[in-house]
């Protein structure tokens, strides 16, 4: 498959210096029929500014409003689909990729396999495994990721593996798997979104890989973390709204996968556990916002 070519989109919200971080370290690939595609967020810095000078090297979409990592995405998506590139990744622009992180990917795609993802570690600490693939709990309802802070010396080997999700920090899927199953649901703006895609790749007969031989570095918490740490936190509120919010949707529009017993159960410990504690902690911006996601989750509709 070393024809094969691979459209990376990249999306840029008042980052830019991470994101010209990893658009350097794509640059640097051996791969070499890729195409970078930065979208920008409607950003409020300098983002813009500094994105042009890679131009042409990448393609630049500016949006008008703040689509969200699902609505930034698919503008994205759609432009690489119009360009009938075979193979579309979705990475993190906080990310670094090592220079020979395509090729097992782009080799690793068999008939029934739609999407991979590589093995990504810590940034500050490379050593470690930031997500080895995905897990569903389908008693609880309840996501999770197979490794995470564990050494890299835990693997037994790095053979690839089938994985239940794939993460949206690098999520690469061929392009005629999109036009079957559709884009990324807008819905979700942000948080849950690869494991909806995950499971509709699923209910497609799809298999998901992760393939352990092509390595990325990730730095955790640059979209969801406020610069300066005040008495709510470093957390963001609206995190939380999404967090609660987006789990119960995806609960909702899956629910023939799940529990119903045992997911609401954990969603009741879940809420509870966050509501006592930020009252505890006097965050009442965030009790608020945990409510309000509760609230939103329960009234929205197909």
């Amino acid at each position: 498959m070393k024809n094969k070519s691979v459209a990376i989109i990249l999306l840029n919200w008042n980052n830019s210096n991470y994101t010209v971080e990893c658009i350097k370290s794509l640059s640097n690939i051996s791969y070499l029929n890729k195409k970078i595609i930065v979208v920008d967020n409607a950003s409020t810095d300098k983002s813009l500014d500094k994105l042009k000078e890679y131009l042409p090297q990448i393609n630049l979409i500016t949006n008008e409003t703040n689509l969200g990592f699902t609505g930034g995405n698919n503008v994205g998506i759609q432009m690489a689909l119009n360009k009938k590139f075979d193979f579309i990744m979705l990475l993190n622009n906080d990310t670094i990729v090592d220079k020979e992180f395509l090729e097992p990917l782009v080799n690793s795609f068999e008939f029934d396999t739609a999407a991979v993802q590589p093995l990504i570690l810590n940034y500050h600490n490379k050593e470690t495994i930031w997500n080895y693939g995905g897990h569903i709990n389908k008693t609880f309802g309840i996501f999770s990721t197979y490794a995470k802070n564990n050494s890299i010396k835990s693997l037994k080997n790095k053979e690839e593996k089938f994985t239940e999700w794939i993460s949206g920090c690098c999520f690469m899927i061929r392009s005629s798997v999109i036009k079957e199953v559709g884009l990324l649901d807008e819905k979700f703006f942000v948080y849950f979104e690869d494991v909806d895609w995950s499971i509709r790749l699923h209910s497609n007969n799809y298999k998901l890989k992760i393939i352990p031989e092509s390595i990325i570095y990730h730095h955790e918490g640059v979209s969801w973390k406020n610069k300066s740490k005040f008495i709510e936190g470093t957390i963001s509120p609206f995190t939380h709204y999404l967090n609660i919010r987006n789990h119960i949707l995806i609960l909702k529009k899956h629910i023939k996968l799940f529990n119903p017993i045992g997911v609401i159960i954990y969603q009741f410990i879940k809420i509870l556990s966050y509501l006592i504690y930020f009252i505890i902690r006097l965050r009442f911006n965030k009790f608020k916002m945990v409510l309000k996601g509760l609230v939103d989750a329960i009234k929205f509709k197909k």
